[in-house]
C-alpha cells in the first residue's frame, strides 16, 4: 500500500506539472500580431485578439476618380463640386450604416479629446464581465437570443383581415339583421381563416426548448399563445407628451417674445449627440 500510495501522488504530481508547464508556454505563445490580419483555425489558439483594427486601408482604390478631380481641379474647386453633386458630402460617417473604426466621433465642441469610436475598444476585449442589456426581467424576453417581436407587436394587432378582433366583429354582427343569411354566414366564419398554428410542435415533433408556448419560433406558433401574449403586451397606462413637465417654461417664453403659442413643443429631432452614440 505503501508503494501504491507513493506512485499515486507521484502520478499527480508529474500530471500536475505537466499542465502547469502546459498553460505556460500557452501563456508565452500566445501573443498578438503586429500587424492585424486574418488568421488560421490553427494560428487562433496562439494569437490575442487585437483591440484595433488596421489602420490602413484594404481597398487603396476606393476614391480614385476624387482624388483624381481634386489634384486637377484644386482645392476650392473641388469642394465647391462636392457640395453641387453630392448628398450631405460633410457626413462624418460618409453616409455609410456602419462606421468604420477608426472615425472618431466628437462628443464636445470645446474639448476635441472627447470623442467615441464605433465598437472601441471591442467588447469582447473588455476586461471584467461584458454588460448584456435585459428587458422585462423574469419574462420570455430576459433571454437575450429570444429575438421575437411579433409576440408583443399590439400596434399591428388586429389589422390582418384574415385575423380580425373577433369580439369587434361579434359587435358589428349584432347591429346587422340576424335573419340575413350573409349575417349568419359571417357569424359562422368568426374563426380565423388563417392557418391555426402548430400548437407547438415543428414537423419533426415537440419542441424541448420553448416555454412560451410556441412562441420562440414562428415555426411552431399558434393563435391561442399569441393572443395570450399580445393580452400581456397590451398598453395599460396613459402616455404624456416629453413637453409636460416644461408647460409654464415653454409659455413664458413665446409670451415674452410676443409670439403665439404653438400646440405643444418644437424641437423634436434635435437629439443630443451623446445620446446617439451607442453604449457598449
Amino acid at each position: 500500500p505503501t508503494i501504491s500510495t507513493t506512485n499515486s501522488v507521484a502520478a499527480i504530481t508529474s500530471l500536475t506539472s505537466i499542465m502547469s508547464m502546459k498553460k505556460a508556454g500557452e501563456a508565452v505563445a500566445k501573443q498578438a500580431l503586429k500587424v492585424p490580419r486574418a488568421v488560421t483555425a490553427a494560428e487562433s489558439r496562439l494569437v490575442e485578439p487585437s483591440k484595433e483594427s488596421t489602420t490602413t486601408t484594404m481597398m487603396p482604390w476606393r476614391g480614385w476618380f476624387s482624388r483624381i478631380l481634386q489634384k486637377n481641379m484644386g482645392e476650392e474647386r473641388f469642394q465647391a463640386l462636392r457640395k453641387l453633386v453630392l448628398y450631405r458630402p460633410d457626413d462624418i460617417h460618409d453616409m455609410h450604416q456602419i462606421p468604420y473604426q477608426t472615425t472618431k466621433v466628437p462628443l464636445s465642441d470645446k474639448d476635441p479629446s472627447i470623442y467615441r469610436q464605433f465598437r472601441y475598444p471591442s467588447p469582447g476585449s473588455e476586461k471584467g464581465t461584458i454588460r448584456i442589456d435585459k428587458a422585462d426581467p423574469g419574462t420570455p424576453h430576459d433571454d437575450p437570443y429570444n429575438v421575437t417581436y411579433y409576440s408583443r407587436d399590439t400596434a399591428r394587432r388586429n389589422l390582418d383581415p384574415a385575423y380580425p378582433n373577433t369580439d369587434i366583429q361579434r359587435m358589428k354582427l349584432a347591429l346587422m339583421d340576424p335573419e340575413s343569411p350573409e349575417v349568419q354566414e359571417l357569424s359562422e366564419q368568426l374563426d380565423p381563416q388563417s392557418s391555426p398554428g402548430n400548437q407547438g410542435r415543428f414537423a419533426t415533433g415537440p419542441t424541448d426548448f420553448d416555454d412560451t408556448g410556441g412562441l420562440r419560433a414562428s415555426m411552431s406558433a399558434n393563435h391561442a399563445s399569441l393572443e395570450e401574449s399580445l393580452d400581456a403586451n397590451m398598453p395599460d397606462h396613459l402616455p404624456y407628451p416629453e413637453w409636460y413637465t416644461r408647460q409654464d417654461e415653454i409659455v413664458a417664453w413665446y409670451k415674452e417674445r410676443d409670439l403665439p403659442v404653438p400646440m405643444g413643443a418644437t424641437g423634436f429631432g434635435t437629439v443630443p449627440t451623446r445620446l446617439r452614440v451607442a453604449r457598449w
